[in-house]
């Protein structure tokens, strides 16, 4: 690698590194994505899985995909398979595939090292004891009246935890460091418990698991992270990283960065609030449309480019804040924009006839794929004299400025002919049943009244062509506000159509193709899509609120 020609660095993670790389300190650089399998990678994962594999791609290094799995109880197997599925989703690839369990071996030697040092106990007071007796951040915590055993008692009682001749709670490792530090971490924290629950890797080998805190500097020293970046609450944790590394015996030691976690508006963002909505099935599952989750995010249409492109935007700093939403649909939308295929659907149909258009006669109509690659070509769809229009782009009692079709008004439909209000027939109820028009002429492009000015085009669908489909509407899940978000729920953030009209070429639509539907918004065919009935979830409007800042 040029020193000399490093790209400047983007924040102050890379700075760091930079500095790392000139002073010599390290000649390769290694990171790590670190989640636990105890739920699915969620919007701020991504953030994560960005910086460390961003970071591997900017210096020529290795990330690693290690599952810090050593809390059975709430782990398994099917967060390991949706995760890596997740990762290589989003479009990253790991250098090799680890798991904090495979070095329970070091973990437990580690921990007699301690023990040996002087530096680690067993405890018998109970989880709720230990809770009591840590202090407060003005008042020192009260030491265990097990502090001082012997050495040698530690290693006995410590072996008998691993072997089984104590219950689950019954003991506990702690490390012996100073009950009256401000930093409550350091007050003798937990190392090891007792938990009875069949690991999903290591099956029932082991009955005593590390705690994160123990375990996780141990993992970055084993595999030779140079540097463990990870977000802004363990920034607190960092002098007990240190101590577990520096008397363990590692060295070199890893350096753990610390930077500001994601917080999107009107989201959520814990995998605990997600899990409960699961549980209570507030949502589908981890995969709804709604929720900030990776998988839900690929079931609403969000291309992975668009989820890399937003986190390289937002990037990397030191104070947490919230980062707006629509940043994100601002971003999702630049990408669509570019390569969804255009397509005519109409919500809410009304009827439509064209008068002096000749019955049984139909034709076809040539649309462009996508005007931002004409390269792309066209399509067609067939014409009638029945058509579908919106139900709101007619108003026979029109406000200011509506220039939607309306008496003695014309309209254009798109790709195809002008139109001009003849009559309407209502229902019983006074509403519009059916509405008559005429068509002009040689109004269509290229045609000798082509020219004639009209103030708004408006999408249709033939009446005597069209597919049904379902239509999922989306809206956020989250109401404006603070506090509690169970009372912020928005339980209307689900609105379902059952029956729009649209283009038959729809039919043909693959899983997961996403589309924007003229004056719609941008949608996505189902994962379990299929042609008898199709359906295609909403995955942004077409309106953009969001201004990116200049400069």
């Amino acid at each position: 690698m040029d020193l000399d020609n490093l790209p400047k660095p983007a924040n102050f993670i890379e700075e760091i590194i930079d500095e790392d790389l000139r002073s010599g300190k390290h000649k390769k650089i290694v990171t790590r994505f670190p989640p636990e399998p105890n739920g699915y990678l969620h919007i701020g994962h991504a953030k994560a899985v960005s910086i460390n594999f961003g970071i591997k791609a900017k210096y020529g290094g290795e990330c690693n995909l290690r599952f810090d799995d050593t809390n059975p109880v709430k782990e398994s197997a099917e967060y390991v398979k949706s995760i890596q599925e997740d990762i290589r989703w989003l479009g990253y690839e790991w250098d090799r595939l680890l798991f904090a369990s495979d070095y329970f071996d070091v973990m437990f030697d580690c921990a007699v090292t301690l023990i040996k040092k002087g530096l680690a106990y067993v405890c018998n007071l109970s989880a709720e004891e230990i809770k009591n007796t840590r202090g407060t951040l003005t008042e020192p915590g009260k030491e265990s009246p097990y502090r001082n055993r012997s050495v040698e008692e530690n290693l006995d009682l410590f072996y008998k935890m691993r072997d089984g001749h104590y219950a689950d709670g019954e003991m506990v490792l702690r490390a012996k460091i100073d009950m009256a530090s401000p930093n409550m971490n350091m007050r003798d924290p937990v190392l090891y418990r007792i938990v009875r629950t069949e690991h999903h890797n290591t099956g029932n080998k082991w009955i005593i698991y590390p705690m994160y805190d123990f375990a996780h500097p141990i993992e970055d020293a084993v595999e030779g992270v140079t540097h463990s970046c990870c977000s802004l609450e363990f920034e607190d944790h960092r002098p007990l990283y240190d101590f577990i590394t520096e008397h363990c015996g590692f060295n070199p030691r890893p350096r753990q960065i610390e930077f500001a976690r994601l917080n999107l508006s009107r989201t959520i963002m814990s995998k605990r609030f997600i899990k409960q909505l699961v549980d209570e099935k507030v949502v589908r599952g981890w995969d709804d449309p709604r929720l900030s989750t990776v998988r839900g995010m690929r079931e609403r249409g969000y291309p992975p480019e668009a989820i890399r492109e937003f986190c390289n935007k937002i990037g990397v700093a030191k104070a947490n804040s919230e980062v707006d939403i629509k940043m994100l649909e601002h971003a999702v939308r630049e990408v669509l924009n570019e390569t969804a295929a255009r397509r005519m659907v109409v919500k809410e149909p009304l009827r439509v006839v064209i008068e002096n258009y000749p019955e049984g006669k139909t034709e076809q109509c040539e649309l462009m794929n996508n005007p931002q690659k004409p390269e792309e070509g066209s399509y067609f769809s067939s014409f009638s004299r029945e058509i579908f229009i919106e139900k709101e782009d007619f108003s026979l009692n029109p406000p200011p400025k509506y220039y939607r079709l309306k008496p003695g008004g014309t309209v254009r439909l798109k790709g195809s002919y002008i139109i001009e209000y003849s009559g309407v027939k209502l229902n019983d109820a006074g509403e519009p049943e059916t509405v008559f028009v005429k068509f002009i002429e040689d109004s269509k492009s290229g045609g000798a009244n082509s020219g004639i000015k009209v103030k708004s085009t408006i999408h249709w669908v033939n009446a005597n062509d069209f597919v049904p489909v379902k239509l999922n509407l989306y809206g956020y899940l989250l109401n404006e506000g603070e506090g509690d978000f169970f009372e912020r729920l928005n339980r209307d953030s689900l609105t379902v159509i059952e029956n729009a009209a649209a283009e038959r070429a729809l039919m043909d639509a693959k899983p997961y193709e996403r589309f924007q539907f003229l004056r719609l918004g941008y949608f996505m065919a189902v994962g379990n899509f299929i042609k008898t009935r199709p359906e295609f979830n909403m995955t942004v409007e077409l309106k953009d609120g969001y201004k990116p800042q200049e400069g």
